[in-house]
């Protein structure tokens, strides 16, 4: 990969605000029932941990459609990912703001924050600029170990960077290198299996690959825009309106 990751930069004594993909599922309980986006972010936290940052986490839950939803609150990541990290984890109830602000400025090296719910801002969204200032001014460095959503030009990881330095994460570079290799030399046949619940998201992805593959399977919920643009019955399954024409 011929980007920059945590290697190539120090971080010793440094705030570094890191956009992770903690979107997982819960029980009707809010218990995390499958942590392994969580997990898979470990070795960048306890990377630069071990090389003297203070990590401030950011991620997003769910799509919010009200300001404070609760189920979509970061706080129910809190003890698990504490009890991954084996420290604690302290949590600012907002990700901008006086209180992130004060929490971040005083996070000592090997400490960890992990700040609310990206998307409870609609300037997350719709990338706006000051609020991408507003959360790089928490740190010094940023880095993008979201692959999840690194397709998305949202503030936090499109925006932040237009005002710190960022680089990428273990995970980010994985997935980089691993898509790079199978793009360049597959092995045939080569199928490619998309899904998700939105057909906008995604039908740049399956324009750039319909020549490269020999198959794209569609699944998720956006399977049934493909149907319907078909003219196949879909009843009251999930379909994106005015995406007929890309499903087609």
């Amino acid at each position: 990969m011929d980007k920059k990751t945590i290697k190539d930069i120090d971080v010793k004594g440094k705030k570094v605000f890191v956009r992770v993909d903690y979107n997982v599922p819960f029980d009707e309980h809010q218990n995390i029932t499958n942590d392994t986006r969580m997990v898979r972010t470990l070795p960048t936290i306890n990377y630069l941990l071990d090389h003297g940052a203070a990590v401030i986490l950011a991620c997003h839950i769910g799509r919010p459609t009200e300001a404070r939803e609760p189920q979509f609150s970061t706080k129910h990541l809190v003890k698990h990912l504490g009890e991954l990290l084996k420290k604690e984890v302290k949590w600012a109830s907002d990700c901008v703001g006086e209180e992130a602000e004060k929490l971040a400025a005083d996070l000592k090296p090997g400490e960890v924050l992990l700040l609310e719910n990206l998307r409870y801002h609609k300037a997350e969204k719709k990338n706006d600029p000051e609020f991408a200032k507003q959360l790089a001014s928490l740190a010094d460095i940023a880095v993008d170990d979201a692959f999840g959503v690194s397709h998305r030009a949202h503030a936090s990881n499109a925006g932040v960077p237009k005002y710190i330095e960022c680089v990428a994460g273990f995970l980010m570079e994985k997935e980089i290198n691993y898509i790079g290799k199978t793009m360049e030399n597959p092995q045939r046949p080569f199928v490619a299996i998309i899904g998700g619940a939105k057909v906008s998201d995604k039908i740049g992805v399956i324009s750039n690959m319909i020549d490269k593959v020999d198959t794209i399977i569609i699944g998720g919920g956006m399977a049934h825009t493909f149907d319907a643009a078909k003219g196949l019955p879909i009843g009251s399954s999930l379909c994106e309106e005015g995406q007929e024409a890309a499903g087609s």
